[in-house]
């Protein structure tokens, strides 16, 4: 009865109960127009195509939009245009000092950053959706029928403006999320994507498992292996390096302060899930561009689009390990700057025990996370591996692979930081007796 009283205390919460109730009223319109077609599609030839274009950029855009976009819908494209934008102005505030200077001017700063985001966001939906509507209208389906059924320049101007409308709305819709409801809405919305499709694997299984298709044992076994990668994740993401951080004391007017000490965490899976989707959008490109097209008739391009598509060799995932190794670096280098946290730690009088504030302590915190980042790098790719690993050692098919469990345990981790914290300003028990769950970021 415990802990049926614990999952109900969030909605004793007024605030937090209008905050849940809101976020899965916002779900429940976002996934009704993901069911709504876009006009002039042949929707059952597509889904057709589909199943032989997964391990390409389109089944990861699939799965983002939570099968939107096999369905064709106006929320096709989901909301991984809004998602790149703010990756991409998150590397350009680091690197360009007229966007950092503007990152710094506090909340109207992050008002401006939020602006340019939504702009281009729009110009990622429309390039997007320019040649979403020419790949479609030059497909054609199994029996040579086309995709569309009014082919023209009518044709992409309407999907053009469909899809980028539908864009501009998924945006909007994350935006209400975030400022209303409960946790982030960009990473709401794809976590309820991914959600949306765990019902039709778990039939499809049963179904396999009740003709006789499915081996009980090594159902079990994968099972059991997706239990272990979900533990693992979670160990990752709650990991942390504690930099211990001693504050010298210090007299302001006729008061002593500081003389405490305290620590600086460092995370071990700082990147999250962006080094994978770097990975395979990179690698899944050339794959894409021959789904795309039909084939180039070039031999040399074939030969190097088999070796970079998944399951057809081991030299995809040979290289996709290494990018994730890399881009996991690159991103932790740009994001955390060892060499600020230092000089904000010497300007307040903090100081790493048994080294000397200012350069020192920039290259040890820059040591200390080199090395957990290697970590962090060996289980990223070590995640994004088990799908593939299991199916060619037991032929276990994997519905839902690394980077939707990374998903997954991700935000639900941190929607129950937010539950909880609401909880206790509440005087309420929180999800656990005992421990504390830590935050993402």
């Amino acid at each position: 009865m415990k802990g049926i009283e614990n999952i109900l205390n969030p909605f004793k919460v007024y605030e937090l109960r209008k905050r849940i109730l809101f976020s899965l009223a916002v779900l429940a319109i976002y996934r009704f127009g993901a069911a709504a077609p876009t006009p002039g599609v042949d929707t059952v030839a597509l889904g057709q195509i589909f199943q032989q274009a997964k391990g390409t950029i389109i089944g990861m855009l699939d799965m983002f939009s939570g099968g939107a976009f096999e369905k064709f819908s106006v929320f096709a494209l989901g909301i991984m245009p809004y998602i790149s934008a703010s990756i991409i102005m998150s590397l350009l505030t680091k690197v360009m000092p007229s966007l950092e200077k503007i990152q710094k001017e506090g909340e109207v700063g992050r008002k401006k950053i939020n602006q340019y985001t939504r702009y281009l966001t729009l110009a990622i939906g429309i390039i997007q959706a320019s040649g979403v509507s020419i790949w479609i209208q030059n497909m054609q389906g199994l029996q040579g029928e086309s995709m569309v059924l009014t082919p023209g320049i009518g044709f992409h101007l309407m999907t053009i403006v469909t899809l980028t409308t539908g864009t501009a709305i998924v945006m909007w819709l994350g935006e209400q999320i975030t400022e209303r409801g409960i946790g982030n809405g960009a990473s709401l919305i794809i976590f309820a994507n991914i959600i949306s499709q765990i019902p039709n694997g778990i039939l499809e299984s049963g179904k396999l498992l009740f003709t006789g298709e499915r081996n009980p044992i090594v159902f079990i076994i994968g099972l059991a292996v997706i239990l272990v990668a979900i533990a693992a994740t979670v160990t990752m993401i709650q990991g942390h390096r504690k930099i211990i951080v001693q504050y010298a004391k210090r007299m302001v007017g006729r008061k002593v302060y500081g003389g405490q000490s305290t620590h600086l965490p460092l995370q071990v899976n700082m990147a999250g899930v962006i080094p994978i989707i770097f990975a395979s959008s990179l690698l899944t490109i050339p794959a894409t561009i021959l789904t795309f097209f039909g084939g180039t008739g070039n031999p040399v391009m074939e030969f190097i689009v088999n070796q970079l598509t998944p399951g057809r060799g081991a030299t995809y995932y040979v290289i996709e390990t290494a990018a994730i190794v890399f881009f996991t670096y690159f991103y932790v280098a740009v994001i955390f700057n060892p060499v600020d946290v230092a000089e904000n730690m010497r300007k307040y009088g903090g100081f790493v025990p048994g080294i000397r504030p200012g350069k020192p302590t920039a290259e040890h915190i820059e040591r200390v996370l080199k090395r957990i980042t290697f970590v962090g790098a060996i289980f990223l790719a070590l995640i994004n591996l088990i799908p593939s690993l299991m199916y060619g050692a037991m032929k276990i098919p994997f519905h839902f692979g690394g980077t939707s469990i990374l998903i997954v345990v991700g935000v639900a981790l941190d929607i129950m930081r937010r539950i909880e914290s609401h909880l206790l300003m509440g005087h309420y028990d929180g999800f656990m007796k005992k421990g504390k769950i830590k935050g993402r970021f």
